[in-house]
């Protein structure tokens, strides 16, 4: 490396900062520090979410995230609790406030972003986003990958057939009658308007890595985990456990007495988050219809609580 890189860095870092106002103590416009702002964000990407896992995704320490997560808690922005599986943990959950409160954040985000932008052309604000990107990939290639969990965004229920389609055929051989269905699931996910019914897209660093939907049955207690999908890219990123509890906790939440899916034998590593999250294997059967001859299982989570 040179000194002239170094020192290019460093002057690109200190202009960026002081746009962007990251070296303020509260966020502009706002009555949020940046890592309280950050913290109403990753909750507003599930139900609940492991102050562990909430720990790890923002480089937290043990006491400093305590001492944040009460301060947002004494506000009434969030609620902790021990986790249903794992009593020796802690979930955390945004408030109706909370989420009030983070509506709000976005919005006035959006709003300063916005205005940054408008003092460029398209053609410059093109060039500017395009050059962002490249940083983030470039510098995050061999690091920390950031996981994020949306809800679908125009565009995404296409990528998720394509997907879906390009996948399990390539790694399975199954055929087109799959990709049909997956789009009849995506086209009945888009006419619902069940309140059981919710979509998550995964992110990572921006791109697209993965999907899951709840969808109800047509039994108000209980609703169906689908389309589970982890890009190649994302395996081993723990993109597929946060996905499927996701679902998990909006089901709880939405109150049913259970969420089922049905799976293939062959997708091993999609069994092993089922089997960890409380799921059991109810029953299988032969399928034949997406070319080779599969073995289609069932499983089920019966909620804490709730009659079998």
């Amino acid at each position: 490396m040179s000194t002239e890189h170094i020192t290019e860095v460093r002057a690109f870092n200190r202009m960026y900062t002081r746009v962007i106002g990251v070296l303020d103590e509260e966020m502009v416009g706002t009555p949020y520090s940046l890592s309280e702002s950050r913290v109403l964000f990753e909750l507003t990407q599930a139900d609940r979410v492991e102050v562990t896992d909430l720990r790890r995704i923002l480089g937290l320490d043990a006491g400093y995230a305590s001492r944040l997560l009460s301060q947002l808690e004494t506000r009434g922005l969030i609620q902790r609790d021990r986790s249903p599986q794992d009593a020796r943990r802690q979930v955390a959950w945004l408030t109706p406030a909370g989420r009030a409160a983070q509506a709000e954040l976005d919005k006035t985000t959006n709003d300063l972003i916005g205005g940054l932008l408008d003092r460029l052309a398209e053609e410059d604000q093109n060039r500017l986003v395009g050059s962002m990107r490249t940083i983030s990939r470039l510098v995050e290639r061999n690091g920390e990958r950031t996981v994020v969990l949306r809800p679908p965004r125009p565009g995404d229920l296409g990528w998720v057939v394509h997907r879906h389609g390009v996948l399990y055929s390539r790694e399975y051989g199954w055929n087109a009658h799959f990709e049909a269905l997956v789009a009849r699931v995506v086209a009945a996910y888009l006419d619902g308007t069940d309140r059981t019914q919710a979509g998550w897209i995964a992110e990572v660093n921006g791109e697209p890595v993965g999907s899951v939907f709840c969808m109800p049955t047509g039994d108000p207690g209980v609703a169906q985990l689908r389309l589970l999908l982890v890009e190649p890219s994302a395996r081993g990123l723990g993109v597929g456990r946060r996905l499927v509890q996701a679902c998990l906790d909006h089901a709880r939440g939405s109150g049913c007495r259970s969420l089922e899916l049905w799976t293939m034998s062959a997708l091993a590593a999609a069994h092993r988050i089922y089997q960890q999250l409380g799921f059991e294997l109810v029953r299988e059967e032969r399928e034949n219809g997406f070319g080779p001859e599969l073995t289609r299982q069932f499983w089920r989570l019966t909620f804490p609580g709730a009659d079998r």
